[in-house]
Order: C-alpha cells, then structure tokens, then sequence
C-alpha cells in the first residue's frame, strides 16, 4: 500500500469511507514473539479513540503480570476519572471464567475455556465492545477445546462496529480465510538463540 493506498479497488458498492471504517478481523500469527504485543499496541490506539477496549487472555496464567496490563487497566482508571480515552476490561486466566494450565484436568480447562467464549459472543451479540482482543485464542481452537468453525461465523456475523484481533501460534486455516487481516511473526534472529533468557521491559 504505497502511501497509504489500496492496490485494488474492489467492486462491492460501498463507498470509499463505508470501506475505510468497516469492522476487522485481525489474526496476528507465526512462531516469533510480538504477537500480543502488536495486540496491545492496537489497544492503546483503540484507547486513543475513545473506544471500549476488551481484552481476554486465554492462556496466560493470572500470576503473570505483563507490563501492557499495567498499562491499560491504569488507562481504563484515567478513563473513569478524566472521561479521557475509552473503557477499559481485562479478563484473563485464573480470574472469573478463566482457567489454568498448572490447576485441574483437561476436561476443567477445556470447559472454562468454552465459557470464556460464551461470554466474548455475549457481549459480541450486545455489542459491548468497540475492540477485542483474543490473546492466545488459536490455542483453545487448535486443542478442540472451541469449535472453529462456530468462532469463524460468530465473527463474520457479529453485529455492530466491533474489531476483533486473535493471537497466537499456528491459526487455523478457516480463521485466516475469513480474517481481513493477517499478520506472520517469523524469526530471523533471538537472544535465546545465544542463550539469553526473557528480560524485564522486553518481555514483560
């Protein structure tokens, strides 16, 4: 997209705006860290408008604190003093519906992992939120735990102006068919390649 135009213009009878501000649905992929991270970063712009932000972590255990957390749900107070920027709503592993690796059988995670995406389609389907994040939600689609294909037409038919990103590794093929955007994240080069571990600020 040399300086920010489309290399098609595609015939479907809407407007240059009506396409611009339609909906999205982002998958942010690949074996090479960044995946949330980018998430997050659409979050704070998502923020930046005023929008409400939803962000539901499917994985990560509720003991492990992530700076972007921090960060946003410290936006989301602002927000509720100031007016300024738009809601903010955190849900993640080990709190309300979420689940835990470490804690429980299978059978327990893969139900409290159904009952995370029951909620996200509830408040699809009420609209709550201008913005989702789905943070490692390949993960419960690729472990049978969520059926693909309905998380493919609940999103495709979601009602509203809402934007929708997913991470994580190895996306289902449906998934990226029907998303209007995708991202690969592909190493080329790691500090843990020359035995370096995660550092504070870099990876969390």
């Amino acid at each position: 997209m040399p300086q920010g135009q489309p290399a098609t213009v595609p015939q479907d009878g809407l407007t240059t705006r009506q396409r611009r501000n339609r909906p999205l649905l982002m998958v942010h992929t690949g074996d090479m860290k960044g995946k949330s991270t980018a998430a997050f970063g659409l979050a704070l712009r998502g923020w930046n408008q005023g929008w409400d932000v939803g962000v539901f972590q499917f994985v990560k255990s509720a003991k492990w604190k992530v700076g972007e957390e921090a960060a946003l749900r410290a936006l989301g107070s602002l927000h509720e003093q100031t007016g300024l920027g738009g809601p903010v709503d955190w849900q993640k592993m080990g709190e309300g519906w979420s689940w835990t690796r470490k804690q429980g059988t299978e059978h327990d995670h893969a139900e409290a992992a159904l009952e995370g995406w029951r909620e996200i389609q509830r408040r699809l389907a009420s609209e709550r939120h201008g913005l989702y994040v789905l943070d490692e939600f390949t993960y419960p689609m690729g472990w049978g735990w969520v059926d693909v294909d309905e998380v493919v037409e609940t999103l495709r038919t979601r009602p509203g102006h809402q934007h929708v990103v997913i991470t994580g590794r190895r996306a289902d093929p449906r998934l990226v068919e029907a998303a209007d955007l995708v991202v690969e994240m592909t190493k080329v080069k790691h500090p843990m390649d020359s035995g370096a571990k995660g550092q504070r600020g870099i990876e969390w």
